[in-house]
């Protein structure tokens, strides 16, 4: 059984997130994109906590389902064979602290496998002086290799891995504050570390390029602030339905076997907010070698470009461009279902037009694309984006939403990359296609 997991999302308790973000809509949502295992987020945030153990209850192993009195008589099945979006017990934490001749700000996540060993580690971690109780995702001074000692204190099923690691701020290779290594940051607790997060500004690809991040499994998940940015980037496991678990997540997460983590989501990496190198006040962008030749010098103003994650990659590399490990996991690039629609009517994403049509597809039967007499089932995001033909795409929407998403799906896109914070642009259309898109779309609004 396919398994889609978005494990790192936040809530409504984290600084600069939407409110909507409770258990019966992330629940809903995650069904919508087609994601069989959500992370709950924040579970360190005590108003959270409590919410999540009062709408949930376990329904396997270390997954939790949503109460009766949380389930919306709308709500969707989660497609063959997942009822509905299950949920993980996950949170991130930021680590500030010195080490060596720098102040380092890292981001980890924290997974764990039930109630008891999420409130074990609450402990442990006020117990060292954490203020749980200012945001979802709690400022510390904690290094990060006493959160490991902390979090497998509580539990030796729960795991830590750094978050978005590449991130110039607060990754753990992150140009500004970051570490060259996983041990030169986890020292003894090293060992533990299984896994990085490659967030939305690298992929695989361009991870692939390190031979120390050889023995790591990449993972990519939403960081998602808002309900709609749920399952930007995922996992995709294949897990037995009477197994699947809190330790079957885990294990196929870290087993690098291609028969169990099937493949991962990503963004496009150039549409991520820290790939170029850059200066947004200026609104000017670079790449690496452009950077050197400029000595890390904005040409407009003079002050200091911000380093992206294509730089610091390139920095860290001992490999060129293009190498593929013998045991990398596949990856696919996609774009999220509103922003192909919006690129097709030429229109922003919050466009009501954009937002029907989203509505839509994702709650249109069609019959199953494996075939074989399987019957019909609710589409989902990641259904149309990942399996249905671009004819069976054309019937829940238009010719045109149908080629966009095939041109998605075959990497036939044009990019130019995010900086300095500001996300980058991915193009399906040439400028001549979309005038013509325009036209017609005027048109039939005439008849």
């Amino acid at each position: 059984m396919r398994i889609i997991a978005d494990l790192q999302i936040h809530s409504k308790y984290s600084r600069a997130c939407s409110q909507e973000l409770n258990p019966k809509n992330i629940g809903l949502w995650a069904t919508k994109k087609g994601i069989g295992v959500i992370g709950t987020g924040d579970f360190t945030h005590p108003r959270w906590l409590a919410e999540l153990k009062e709408g949930l209850e376990e329904a396997r192993p270390g997954l939790y389902s949503l109460r009766s009195h949380n389930l919306s008589p709308t709500l969707p099945s989660g497609g063959e064979g997942v009822p509905r979006a299950m949920f993980m017990l996950t949170a991130e934490v930021s680590s500030i602290y010195k080490q060596g001749d720098k102040v380092r700000r890292v981001h980890n996540m924290i997974f764990a496998p039930n109630f008891e060993a999420v409130d074990r580690i609450i402990n442990g971690l006020e117990k060292v002086g954490a203020n749980l109780k200012a945001d979802g995702r709690p400022i510390m001074g904690v290094h990060c290799d006493d959160l490991v000692k902390i979090v497998k204190g509580a539990s030796v099923e729960a795991e830590v891995i750094p978050a978005h690691a590449w991130t110039p701020h607060f990754g753990v290779f992150g140009s500004l504050s970051g570490f060259n290594s996983i041990e030169e940051a986890f020292g003894d607790q090293s060992k533990y570390i299984r896994a990085i997060e490659t967030g939305l500004s690298s992929d695989p690809k361009m991870n692939w390029q390190i031979s120390g991040l050889d023995k790591y499994s990449l993972t990519s998940n939403s960081d998602a602030h808002s309900l709609r940015k749920i399952g930007r980037e995922a996992n995709v496991f294949e897990i037995a339905k009477d197994k699947l678990s809190y330790a079957e997540i885990i294990g196929a997460l870290y087993s690098k076997d291609p028969t169990r983590f099937l493949f991962t989501i990503e963004f496009f990496p150039e549409e991520g907010k820290y790939h170029l190198d850059g200066h947004s006040d200026c609104k000017f962008s670079c790449l690496p070698s452009q950077t050197k030749k400029l000595k890390g010098i904005c040409p407009v103003c003079g002050k200091k470009l911000l380093v992206g994650v294509l730089s610091r990659v390139d920095d860290l590399s001992d490999r060129k461009f293009g190498f593929t490990s013998p045991r990398a996991i596949p990856f696919k690039s996609v774009i999220p279902l509103e922003e192909i629609i919006a690129e097709t009517y030429g229109v922003g994403t919050s466009s009501k037009k954009v937002l029907a049509m989203y509505e839509q597809m994702v709650s249109t039967h069609l019959p199953s694309p494996s075939g074989g007499g399987a019957g019909e089932r609710v589409c989902n995001e990641f259904s149309i984006l990942l399996d249905f033909t671009q004819d069976q795409i054309a019937k829940i929407s238009s010719p045109e939403i149908a080629q966009a998403i095939i041109r998605v799906r075959e990497g036939k896109v044009t990019l130019e990359g995010g900086y300095d914070g500001v996300f980058g642009k991915i193009h399906i259309f040439s400028d001549e296609e979309k005038q013509k898109l325009f036209n017609k779309t005027k048109q039939k609004s005439l008849f």
